[in-house]
């Protein structure tokens, strides 16, 4: 036994080979035998017991290190782009060593939470062991994971109630995977394996407080949705290193009278816009308009950690409290926006209108502006109506008259170009000092929202029609036309009302303005827009031009948000390089992965709106909550075959009439004509009829409002076209089946 090893020395032998480390491989590199190998199991065991050995399965690893083979779970990229990755089971006590993905080319990409077995080769540093992990196959693409309220149960056991409304599965948090979390707190957790039966099981991963506390609303929907809200310290110190802007080589356009025109809660500043009189003789009556928008571009250069971030982000995300910036504030509220008064670097482009506002020319340069006044549109609307304040009575002559006199112009064309014009509400959340809601109100549209959105439409088509003209690679905004099946359900749905939609033709946005046209004014005006609405296919970004059918535009780009849209910036930097103006514009590689970008930045501008949304919905429920029991008025604003949709014409909310609660009897759905029928008593309820409910129910955690339905009434839809066919097919049928079922009887 003298030559027995020491414990150091087995502890060397597992360390430097770590595939050879089973009791079995241990004792055969030290040539153990019979009562040897027995000596060698109780020193592994006082090994394992000391915490200097780890035993995973049949092998053994040293505390802190992993075998070579291991299954592992991606994390989210950091800041430099670099994935990292965490055992899929890690026993050890401390926490876990760090393990770098190395992909090669030609592996498939990996999302956060998904499992791979990856070959690892350990990397001895001063001060700790990391890893550098090479894909062997990817296992499995991660769960999502589950944001919910944390419930406590037994022996120290818990569960997550959800709080998206679209889901109501609990989780089962078992013994040892609370992390602490109290009755009644906010979580966020992952799932973990457990019996295939019953409840999933998850462990809990973040605690986040209070779920009633103010401003958690906006919290729920960054964790639920996976929205970054803090930028990493190398982000924000390439932000704060930022310093003034290059003059040289910059057209000066600081004499032109520009404005920016927004809400008067902006949170930054990206676009300025100016209007003269076209002095020229080939353009009489003609306008010459400026649209000036921050030069994002000066400040976040391609391959840095504040591009890689931009990209990773997509866009902004905005809250009613808060916001999920692109650009740290230090660019989107400081250097990047366009303050009243300051010199700031622009991407400007000079349009030419002629006297019916049709957009006759354009050129673009990279200046320096300023602007003359930081106005709202309320006081732009008001100077308009005749009313100006102190500070547009300044600017009436120079500024804002040729303004409006050029948007008169812009909107004759917009009129004969005919983009779709729905008219839809949208809710306003008004917040009171301690975060809660103080007022829903409808948000006012006005001329001067069109006026800004008419040259900042113009300002995008220059954009695309330059880039397409020197053949740049860019990125287009695209709006596909409603496909066929969509095309038919809205047509089944008009014709209820007594309205139809032309069939047999190429569908143009005039057809549908038609349509609006003439439900304007009638009970059934929202239900059509709302129908015309769900009619639409979303729109994204592409490096291949579609068309924008809902604009009717033949290309169309985004150019005028480079603070908070990542599609902007890279039209910046596609203009920058095809007109010369800098050794900052678009690079050979990123042209060459428009398409991954355009698909990774599409999905986070529908990530946004779902967290918005949601967002919305919660504080609404919060607002409602005080109100249960009381009635209120609205419309059935959509029919599913579990029940109504209704919304409140006070605030806007939607919420939830059960179909349990309509009646005993049985509701048929017609899912063409939008409507529930009762068996017995024929009674119909459509989308569209007015209806009184009482609130039943209101959940702020979720959003949910549940209603209960007093009094529906209007005019029941009649039946369509299709349903007429389809009813005329049926006896067909029936009629051809009995006549199969005589000639069988008679071969019988």
């Amino acid at each position: 036994m003298k030559d027995f090893p020491s414990k150091d020395a087995i502890l060397e032998w597992i360390r430097t080979n770590p595939e050879k480390s089973a009791k079995r491989d241990i004792a055969r590199a030290f040539g153990l035998k019979g009562a040897e190998r027995v000596l060698l199991k109780d020193t592994l065991r006082e090994l394992t017991e000391e915490g200097r050995l780890e035993k995973r399965r049949r092998a053994h690893t040293a505390a802190g290190h992993l075998a070579p083979v291991t299954v592992l779970v991606a994390l989210d990229p950091d800041a430099e782009g670099d994935i990292f990755a965490r055992p899929h089971n890690w026993e050890g006590e401390a926490a876990p060593p760090s393990i770098l993905y190395m992909p090669k080319k030609g592996d498939p990409a990996l999302g956060p939470g998904d499992r791979f077995l990856a070959r690892l080769t350990p990397i001895q540093e001063p001060e700790h062991l990391r890893y550098e992990a090479r894909l062997m196959r990817k296992l499995d693409t991660g769960a999502r994971r589950m944001l919910g309220i944390f419930r406590d149960t037994e022996n120290g056991a818990g569960r997550l109630l959800p709080v998206d409304k679209r889901s109501d599965r609990e989780w089962l948090i078992p013994p040892g995977a609370t992390e602490g979390a109290q009755d009644g707190e906010l979580i966020e957790a992952e799932p973990i394996a457990g019996p295939r039966l019953g409840l999933p099981r998850g462990r809990v991963v973040a605690r986040l407080g209070d779920p009633g506390a103010p401003r958690q609303v906006s919290l729920i929907a960054l964790h639920q949705y996976g929205i970054p809200d803090a930028f990493s310290p190398k982000v924000l110190a390439e932000a704060e290193a930022a310093t003034d802007f290059a003059r040289q080589g910059r057209t000066d356009l600081t004499s032109l009278p520009l404005l920016t025109i927004d809400p008067a809660d902006a949170r930054d500043h990206d676009d300025a816009v100016a209007a003269t009189p076209d002095e020229a003789a080939d353009n009489p009556g003609g306008h010459i308009v400026w649209v000036a928008i921050a030069d994002v571009a000066a400040y976040v250069r391609p391959g840095t950690a504040l591009d890689r971030e931009a990209e990773k982000r997509g866009n902004s995300t905005y809250f009613p409290d808060r916001v999920a910036p692109m650009l740290p504030e230090r660019l989107s509220a400081d250097l990047c926006s366009l303050k009243e008064g300051v010199e700031r670097p622009c991407l400007a482009v000079r349009l030419r209108l002629n006297a019916e506002g049709q957009l006759i020319g354009h050129r673009f340069e990279r200046g320096v502006m300023l602007s003359r006044a930081s106005l709202t549109y309320e006081q732009v609307q008001a100077a308009a109506d005749g009313h100006p304040d102190a500070t547009t009575e300044a600017l009436m002559a120079e500024a804002l008259t040729p303004l409006w006199a050029a948007y008169r112009a812009a909107a004759k064309a917009r009129t004969a170009r005919q983009p779709l014009d729905l008219d839809l509400p949208e809710r306003r959340i008004v917040l009171n000092e301690r975060g809660e809601v103080a007022d829903i109100p409808i948000r006012e549209r006005l001329d001067a929202h069109r006026l800004i959105e008419e040259f900042m439409i113009l300002a995008n088509v220059a954009a695309a029609e330059t880039l397409a003209a020197h053949r740049r690679a860019l990125l287009y905004r695209v709006h596909e036309e409603p496909n066929p099946d969509r095309l038919d359900a809205l047509r089944e749905t008009v014709e209820a009302v007594g309205l139809s939609l032309a069939k047999g033709q190429v569908l143009r946005t005039s057809h549908l303005n038609r349509l609006l046209e003439a439900a304007r004014e009638s009970t059934s005006e929202e239900m059509v827009n709302l129908s015309v609405l769900r009619a639409q296919t979303q729109a994204y970004y592409s490096a291949e031009n579609y068309g924008h059918f809902g604009l009717n535009l033949r290309a169309y780009a985004h150019f005028t948000s480079p603070i908070r849209r990542y599609a902007d910036l890279i039209v910046h930097r596609a203009l920058i390089a095809a007109l010369g103006l800098g050794p900052d514009g678009q690079r050979p590689e990123e042209a060459a992965r428009l398409n991954e970008i355009a698909k990774a930045i599409s999905a986070s501008e529908r990530r946004s709106m779902e967290a918005e949304r949601d967002t919305v919905d919660r504080y609404v429920a919060a607002y409602m909550a005080e109100r249960e029991g009381a009635e209120f008025l609205g419309r059935v604003s959509g029919v599913a075959r579990f029940g109504l949709f209704v919304k409140l014409d006070e605030s806007g909310a939607d919420g939830l009439i059960p179909i349990g609660t309509l009646g005993r009897e049985y509701y048929r759905h017609d899912p063409e004509r939008q409507t529930l029928t009762g068996e017995r008593s024929g009674r119909v309820i459509a989308m569209g009829m007015r209806a009184r409910v009482r609130l039943v129910e209101a959940v702020p955690i979720t959003g949910g409002l549940i209603f209960e339905l007093l009094e529906a009434t209007g005019t029941a839809p009649r039946e369509g076209t299709r349903a007429r066919e389809k009813n005329r097919r049926k006896p067909q049928r029936a009629t051809l089946a009995h006549a199969k079922a005589k000639r069988r009887a008679r071969k019988g």
